[in-house]
């Protein structure tokens, strides 16, 4: 039976940053230390082999360097089997002492390439769910009656919905570029509808700067104000967080992600936002 969201109080705002590592190491180390500064909530990691270090060491080095939540923005399902997921954030939530969040989706836009690439298979979107699925039951089962590591899954299609309905804590919803304000917030509602979840937005362009790991250098960013996407958020702190209020307000969303090039400037909309 679909659940009431109507009734339901607000969640409180939670922040996150993308935060790859760029060749500055000691300019990252002092990054994290800011984004936690800041009042943001979770540092992220993305999951992209060609660029970057592996996402489990790196979140495993931030948690050292700032009281922070670590977590993977997010591991895509099709380049590692369930049980190394699983293993792998159980053990980062035992070694960061539950600041560890797992983010898992069956992988971004282009995947199939990448994984020729790399000489793995190219798995159907089925299989892609519900290896998915084998990699949150593991984890759970890692993880035993003592602890429970949040579960953040990114999700579009209806089957993914349903998935995250029965799995997840958190649900983000993959915004496609031409996707206008109605159908982001139609597949929010329906979520609602589904579950009591945690609902995310991830903004890979602030004002006209585009999120490196979040978004194609290249966007348009302003075919992005015309279809009003929710991949944007005004550079004017002012302007998001009225933005912001009124995507919780509309479409239930309270945990906002944007990319590191982003969190100094939203550092205002952050400190009053953050927890209320």
């Amino acid at each position: 039976m679909p659940h009431d969201h109507t009734t339901r109080p607000a969640r409180s705002f939670r922040f996150g940053v993308v935060a790859p590592v760029g060749t500055d190491l000691p300019a990252w180390r002092d990054q994290a230390r800011r984004i936690a500064d800041h009042g943001y909530s979770t540092l992220l990691m993305p999951d992209v082999q060609q660029w970057q270090p592996a996402p489990g060491p790196t979140l495993a080095v931030a948690a050292t360097l700032a009281d922070v939540r670590v977590g993977t923005w997010v591991y895509a399902s099709p380049l590692r089997p369930a049980r190394t997921v699983a293993w792998e954030a159980h053990s980062l939530s035992v070694l960061t002492e539950g600041r560890f969040e797992m983010g898992l989706g069956a992988g971004r836009p282009g995947i199939e390439d990448e994984l020729r690439e790399l000489g793995m298979p190219v798995l159907s979107a089925e299989r892609r769910l519900a290896r998915m699925a084998e990699a949150v039951t593991l984890l759970r089962r890692l993880d035993g009656a003592a602890r429970r590591t949040p579960v953040v899954m990114a999700v579009r299609g209806p089957k993914a919905r349903a998935l995250a309905a029965g799995l997840a804590d958190t649900a983000a919803v993959a915004i496609m570029p031409d996707d206008p304000r109605a159908v982001t917030m139609g597949i929010a509602a329906d979520l609602r509808s589904r579950a009591d979840l945690e609902l995310a937005f991830h903004a890979a362009v602030v004002g006209d700067a585009v999120s490196p790991f979040m978004a194609p250098p290249d966007t348009d960013t302003g075919a992005l104000r015309a279809a009003d996407s929710l991949l944007q958020l005004p550079a004017d702190p002012g302007a998001a967080t009225e933005e912001i209020l009124r995507r919780r307000e509309e479409g239930g969303f309270s945990y906002v992600v944007v990319g590191a090039n982003a969190a100094d400037r939203l550092a205002p909309v952050v400190a009053e936002l953050a927890g209320r």
